[in-house]
């Protein structure tokens, strides 16, 4: 699907603010409502908007201590990453989890109540099953940047 500049300016403006009227986002991209909530529905069933939801600010509920860890498993076949990968998905202190190439095989984000409370918890995973060989971890000192800044245009290659 192509997108033009108004499906960009309609998905930037919808991943700050997904509860905008339809008047409001029409008036926003210089479009009339019809046109522009056509527009909408397209990226809907194109895909590409897959859903609106609330951003939650989990610090203003508790207080959490962020930690990025990089994890190297002891083994590299189907069965020790599956392994891993259920262990992440029950793991509720875990936000977020990608695989990567490059001599890490993890890197994942904690949030735990403290930091020892994160120490308690990759303690577990080491004498466990996970099949961790080597653990790095890296404590937030500061977000610079994160996914609740909302989609820019600029963050396709065209």
């Amino acid at each position: 699907m192509k997108l033009d500049r108004y499906d960009l300016k309609i998905l930037e403006i919808l991943s700050r603010d997904g509860r905008i009227t339809k008047s409001k986002l029409g008036e926003a991209i210089n479009l009339s409502v019809s046109p522009c909530w056509e527009r909408v529905r397209r990226l809907e069933k194109a895909g590409i908007i897959e859903g609106y939801s609330a951003r939650i600010n989990s610090a203003a509920l508790v207080k959490r201590t962020p930690v990025w860890v990089q994890i190297e498993l002891k083994a590299h076949n189907a069965e020790s990453f599956s392994r891993f990968e259920a262990l992440v998905h029950a793991t509720p202190e875990v936000t977020e989890c990608v695989a990567v190439g490059g001599g890490v095989d993890y890197l994942i984000k904690v949030e735990a109540d403290s930091i020892d409370a994160y120490q308690r918890l990759i303690d577990t995973w080491l004498t466990g099953e996970a099949g961790i060989e080597r653990y790095f971890t890296y404590i937030v000192t500061k977000t610079v940047k994160s996914p609740e800044s909302g989609f820019s245009g600029n963050d396709l290659a065209t």
